[in-house]
């Protein structure tokens, strides 16, 4: 086996083809290789996050070229507050002066927002485009990048406009990582943990005795764990590509209040993972009242997140603000949601029988 096998974490099978999920450290320099054993021959037109400009963006480019693909780079800033229509518009002028044809390539590199925007540009581009994710942040490596959801923001809600457009490749370099901002990391790190808490407890037994080690990016459990985490993301994306069933939902723990958090506190006031944790700890208040798992999980919980420096608590949001805010969730059939709920560690399942004054509880529990 050569060294980019065993960088490979996942190979994710859906409708629009498949593709490879590559792992390691220090392996940017591999971009222009991998992408050219997709069989994709266009150009390729690199958006990135200005966080990523100079060195890091510099290396995919050169690295794309050395893969024998004429490269273009487009630099913005991208943040949840400009996730909307008048950023894409940006991007599409872009590509329109650049005269991008269908057999093109679509490189983003940054983090899941700039994901998300750029995938969602590559889906509506005449039509759909080749686009290959570089993830730089946490969050974006072990979630967002893989599974091909796409989309932006309006004043009703996070993500409401988007599409399902899956990558080509999608390449992670742990490397990146290492330059983040603490706050940046700890918000990775939720996503990271909830697939722990909800489908496999031996992943959790590692996040939870090795947080220190993680935390520090400190040798390979580090860069093991990440692959786990997209290997069982891989595995529920291919089962359930398009969030029909109910398999896929179970990545959204945490979510229904998380979004509900971001969008009422204001976008940018809690990071994507901050929000998730705390919504994270008001789904185990819900399924402790209602009696499927017991105060140990949920006190087991708090202290896994607060170990990885995450929020538990959102103090002085308004709770009737709050819950009007889940009602837009996107996972809710017939004006139900669907609440994502632990039965045990590394098990979940959804409800949409529970009780408002129960939701309601268990959000005065971590605003007030």
């Amino acid at each position: 086996m050569n060294d980019q096998d065993q960088n490979l974490a996942a190979t994710i099978n859906t409708t629009q083809g498949s593709y490879r999920v590559v792992v390691g450290r220090n392996i940017i320099d591999d971009l222009g290789f991998e992408l050219a054993k997709t069989g994709l021959k266009g150009r390729a037109f690199l958006v990135a996050d200005t966080i990523m400009f100079p060195n890091p963006t510099r290396k995919a480019q050169e690295a794309l070229e050395r893969g024998g693909y004429e490269t273009h780079l487009l630099a913005l800033e991208i943040s949840e507050k400009n996730k909307n229509i008048e950023t894409v518009q940006v991007v599409y002028e872009w590509l329109a002066d650049l005269r991008v044809e269908r057999s093109d390539i679509i490189v983003a590199m940054g983090g899941g927002v700039t994901g998300d925007l750029v995938g969602f540009v590559a889906a509506t581009w005449l039509r759909g485009v080749a686009v290959v994710h570089v993830p730089t942040s946490l969050a974006a490596m072990v979630d967002s990048s893989i599974g091909g959801k796409t989309g932006v923001n309006i004043a009703t809600g996070k993500n409401l406009i988007g599409a399902f457009h899956q990558p080509k490749l999608v390449l992670q370099d742990v490397a990146h990582l290492e330059s983040l901002p603490a706050r940046e990391m700890s918000a990775g790190w939720a996503e990271a943990v909830k697939h722990g808490f909800i489908l496999d407890a031996q992943l959790l037994d590692t996040f939870e005795r090795l947080a220190s080690q993680m935390k520090a990016l400190d040798g390979e459990e580090p860069v093991a764990a990440i692959r786990r985490s997209v290997a069982i993301k891989g595995e529920i994306v291919s089962a359930d590509e398009f969030e029909t069933g109910d398999h896929r939902v179970l990545l959204n723990y945490g979510h229904t209040v998380g979004h509900a958090i971001e969008k009422v506190s204001g976008y940018g006031t809690y990071l994507h993972g901050e929000a998730v944790s705390i919504g994270m700890m008001v789904a185990a208040r819900i399924a402790e009242n209602l009696g499927m798992i017991d105060a140990d999980l949920v006190d087991r919980q708090r202290r896994v997140l607060e170990s990885y420096g995450l929020p538990v608590k959102a103090l002085g949001l308004n709770v009737d603000e709050l819950i009007d805010a889940t009602k837009s969730d996107k996972k809710s059939r017939n004006g139900t949601i669907r609440w994502v709920l632990l039965e045990g560690p590394g098990k979940a399942t959804t409800r949409s029988d529970v009780p408002d004054e129960i939701v309601r509880k268990a959000i005065l529990s971590v605003i007030s």
